[in-house]
């Protein structure tokens, strides 16, 4: 569910000493960032336990963060809404690469399939359908976040502030300096352009 209160005040404090020079602010910035990555991580890969088998929730928040900090290298965003912009699109580049690692018929998880036969049982492997590696949800959960890459601009950003970073839409607003009907504008736009993009399937990770 999304969060009650985006936050922003200390978060635009920090921002702050970030663009000054003050690199211990780096260290809150991504603290705040880690929250909220660590609660949408955990519920994307809660639905899609096949490969959380192989990507554990701490190592793709820390992927996600690493690829964060990289670009707080190059880029001093000069509003929450432009640190929020960043970290959606380190979140969702860490999932696109998880699940292209994971899908298809070389992937990653094909060459590490595990089973043990019952004690005094046939050394037989288990039926195809039980094992981790699901080539058509993997690829539909990397489809999902290509396709929301490709929305317009502002369908994008409402988005990925709602889905991705787990705001309200109120807080929404409030990033984007726009009103609350404008934001719902913008989100409706966006599920619609996913269900049509879907082929008539409700938008989810």
């Amino acid at each position: 569910m999304p969060d009650s209160s985006a936050n922003t005040s200390p978060l635009l404090a920090h921002i702050g000493r970030f663009r000054a020079g003050d690199a211990s602010a780096l260290n809150e910035l991504i603290r705040l960032a880690g929250v909220r990555l660590e609660a949408l991580t955990r519920r994307m890969l809660r639905d899609y336990p096949r490969v959380r088998r192989w990507a554990q929730t701490d190592d793709v928040l820390q992927n996600a963060l690493v690829r964060l900090c990289r670009a707080l290298d190059q880029v001093r965003p000069a509003s929450a809404r432009e640190f929020f912009a960043l970290a959606a699109t380190q979140v969702r580049r860490e999932l696109l690469d998880l699940a292209r690692h994971y899908s298809g018929p070389e992937n990653a998880a094909a060459h590490h399939e595990s089973w043990a036969a019952e004690p005094g049982g046939p050394h037989v492997p288990p039926d195809r359908s039980d094992l981790t590696n699901d080539p058509v949800a993997l690829t539909d959960w990397r489809e999902f976040h290509e396709q929301v890459a490709a929305l317009p601009d502002a369908e994008r950003e409402t988005f990925g502030l709602i889905f991705y970073q787990g705001l309200t839409q109120e807080d929404a607003a409030d990033v984007l300096g726009v009103s609350v009907r404008t934001v719902q504008r913008r989100w409706q736009a966006a599920m619609l352009a996913l269900h049509r993009a879907r082929g008539g399937e409700a938008p989810g990770a």
